[in-house]
């Protein structure tokens, strides 16, 4: 009779799902498919969590082989950690998760995250908790502009109406969060993801995102917190009250310490290809726009692809180190001599190690390029779109910031408010300039965190067509922001306008006209 082990050859195809296995322990199931004819629960029985850690430290560690981590996914609880450090961490192209929501929750009860300051940091507390009485103001304010334009339907009940026009509020009141404000996250990744996350992390300048990334690795290599382990501990008393020798096995099984992932991120450091990289192209481009000032931009700037490979490289490489627009910065590139490229180019890969991923700035040839300088909480709702690649410029005064404005709905200056916002923006503006010249050990970094959402920032999205009419269908759409609905409407007309016969499928909505506010 065939069995398991020896299936007949007219077998059926099996499929099952998993659950129970250590992440470390699953990877290495898996990766046994490609040299064993075990079937997977005849490997999981067999394989013990020493048995992987051996396996992954050969196949891993020693033989390169790192596509063995993609197979261990690991959920992770990111509590009470700034906006800006969220930004930073979630900034990988393989990462799956969930943030808190400006538009749905209060933030005054958030708190902040307090760089070490010294004797500044009385001025810093000072400008948080200023920006957070504005936050309050506006929120409010709105919300009462709100009620008084906006007739409740008798249809809608009170509860859901007075929630809907609070998130509209919200959404208005946001542009004053400090990037200090704590927020909280959940992600799901994988173990290379997390290795290369830790090691990021572990290089960046800020000393938050450095604690973080320690914190991170600690998590994965000691023992994960068990959602049923206060039930387990009291089924495992009740069972070795009546027999102990089936307690103490009932022990060893539902309460032994689950560490997710022991081996593969264990040697998680610095990545001095990252550091060593970011300092040479920041020296670079430094050098290159020596004196030349910022110029305007619009909010949307679709690239042409004229420039030859090596252009586009050079200026990919140089643009997250600066804050000039990608146009800019390509015609000081362009003007270069062949040898003086090739010399930036060089730059990226100069001290990359034999198991560094190439820099970023290296994925180029995509169809349609937009640089976008938009406001920083905007930003935030685009950079969940991973299948296109990024690269973030960091935080400035030099943009200046915006002013939130929502077709249909009372502008600040209708609302009353306009002066309240505006003098919190420029307060918070001194603020960061002063901390940033103060000499302080990181004041330029912790200087950052006092910039509020409604700060401009530029980024750069390459994509493929397919990506391009997703983002601007999905964002364009009336429940949305309409931070990024304008950003989305202004990706189409550009190709609309670059593409004609490509416009015809968007199903786009446009920004331009009001919108039914009470519609989520």
């Amino acid at each position: 009779m065939p069995d398991e082990k020896n299936p007949s050859p007219s077998a059926e195809t099996d499929v099952y799902a998993i659950h129970g296995a250590d992440p470390e322990v699953l990877a290495y199931a898996m990766a046994k498919y490609s040299r064993s004819a075990l079937n997977m629960k005849e490997s999981l029985v067999e394989i013990s969590a020493q048995r992987a850690e051996q396996f992954l430290n050969t196949f891993y560690f020693q033989y390169g082989h790192r596509s063995i981590a993609d197979l261990a996914h690991i959920p992770f609880a990111i509590e009470r950690l700034s906006l800006l450090a969220a930004i930073e961490l979630v900034d990988e192209q393989r990462w799956d998760g969930q943030e808190r929501s400006t538009r749905y929750q209060d933030f005054r009860r958030s708190g902040w995250y307090t760089p070490d300051l010294g004797e500044r940091t009385a001025d810093f507390t000072e400008a948080i908790e200023s920006l957070f009485r504005g936050y309050q103001k506006i929120a409010a304010g709105m919300l009462e502009s709100l009620k008084g334009a906006i007739v409740r339907p008798e249809a809608m009940k009170p509860e859901a109406y007075e929630r809907t026009l609070k998130a509209r509020a919200f959404d208005v009141a946001r542009y004053l969060l400090p990037l200090a404000t704590n927020t909280s996250l959940g992600q799901i990744v994988n173990a290379r993801t997390l290795e290369t996350q830790v090691s990021r992390l572990l290089t960046s300048p800020f000393a938050e995102i450095r604690q973080i990334a320690e914190k991170l690795r600690v998590a994965a290599t000691e023992p994960a917190w068990n959602v049923y382990h206060a039930d387990a501990q009291v089924l495992c008393g009740e069972i070795g009250s009546v027999d102990e020798v089936c307690g103490q096995r009932a022990t060893e099984m539902l309460l032994r310490p689950v560490k997710a992932a022991p081996t593969l991120v264990k040697y998680a450091v610095e990545s001095a290809y990252l550091q060593e990289s970011r300092r040479e192209l920041q020296a670079a481009a430094d050098e290159l726009m020596a004196g030349q000032a910022i110029e305007p931009a619009p909010v949307v700037d679709l690239l042409d692809d004229s420039e030859p490979l090596e252009v586009e490289l050079a200026t990919s490489l140089l643009y997250p180190n600066c804050h000039y627009s990608y146009r800019q910065l390509r015609s000081n590139v362009a003007a270069l001599s062949a040898t003086r490229r090739d010399e930036l180019i060089a730059l990226g890969t100069k001290h990359r190690g034999r198991h560094d991923e190439l820099l970023r700035a290296f994925s180029a040839g995509q169809g349609f390029r937009f640089d976008i300088l938009m406001d920083i909480g905007g930003f935030r709702d685009m950079h969940r779109h991973r299948r296109c690649v990024q690269l973030l410029q960091g935080y400035t005064d030099a943009h200046g910031y915006e002013e939130p404005i929502c077709p249909g709905q009372p502008t600040l200056a209708e609302a009353g408010l306009e002066t309240e916002y505006n003098t919190a923006m420029d307060a918070a503006f001194v603020a960061y300039r002063e901390l940033r010249d103060s000499g302080v050990p990181e004041g330029a970094q912790s200087a950052q965190y006092l910039l509020p959402l409604g700060t401009r920032c530029r980024s750069m999205f390459k994509m493929d067509f397919g990506e391009a009419l997703y983002i601007a269908e999905l964002r364009s759409g009336v429940a949305g922001h309409f931070s990024y609905r304008r950003v989305a409407w202004e990706m189409y007309t550009a190709i609309a306008e670059r593409h004609p016969a490509l416009a015809s499928h968007f199903r786009i909505e446009d920004v331009n006209q009001p919108v039914d506010l009470l519609r989520r």
